[in-house]
């Protein structure tokens, strides 16, 4: 009897797994889990804490996990937790050394503490700001893929990224990254799978490409 490779799937900051809709796998050989985010119980809520919370969601022995941006960073807190087969992260990071320097200094100044979370929380009153067809062509994407917009959970998931402890990277990771990532680019991350042309958000554009390296890594 055949036995499944059993991948589980946490997705980007703030966004619903939806953005895993276009990807594909051999059904005989792979089953896909797609994990929602949970609300943090606090803002100081710690990340092994709400690692360990994500964890109880997994109903599957040596599973792979596979990790979106934030979600990448959220699949490697639990990787620590638990036994798996693999580690997969996507448009993400092993450790805070990649975040771009942008983002160090938010980090370093507090700055992120002035995001407008309220914005996000309420996005719909706020659509009459978008000008032009690209504008709202964006806005239809947030308001389809980036739904978690509970303001407690923006916050902590904010300044977690920012702050990760990470300060090497664990042994093992598989990256895929794009060398067109402009939240993440790819001039400060090291051994990757590059996706050639891949953006930030190629997890929606650039299924198939990615179906196809996760299926390869998954198969040896």
């Amino acid at each position: 009897m055949n036995r499944k490779t059993h991948l589980y799937f946490v997705p980007g900051l703030a966004a619903n797994t939806k953005i895993f809709e276009h990807l594909t796998f051999d059904e005989y050989l792979f089953e896909a889990h797609y994990l929602d985010w949970i609300i943090p119980l606090s803002i100081d809520e710690s990340m092994e804490s709400y690692a360990n919370r994500m964890c109880e969601l997994i109903k599957h022995e040596n599973p792979v996990l596979v990790g979106v941006s934030f979600g990448g960073v959220m699949v490697q807190e639990m990787s620590k937790i638990i036994t798996c087969q693999k580690i997969i992260i996507i448009s993400s990071i092993k450790s805070n050394k990649e975040l771009p320097n942008r983002l160090k200094f938010a980090q370093k100044t507090k700055a992120y503490r002035l995001f407008p979370t309220k914005i996000v929380e309420n996005f719909e009153n706020y659509e009459y700001l978008f000008f032009g067809d690209y504008l709202r062509k964006r806005a239809e994407l947030y308001k389809m893929y980036l739904s978690i917009r509970n303001g407690t959970y923006l916050d902590w998931a904010i300044h977690n990224v920012l702050n990760w402890k990470q300060d090497t990277e664990l042994e093992g990771i598989i990256h895929i990254h794009g060398n067109k990532d402009e939240i993440f680019p790819s001039k400060h991350i090291k051994n990757y799978i590059e996706v050639s042309n891949g953006t930030h958000i190629m997890i929606l554009n650039k299924a198939r490409v990615i179906s196809k390296i996760l299926e390869e890594q998954c198969t040896y």
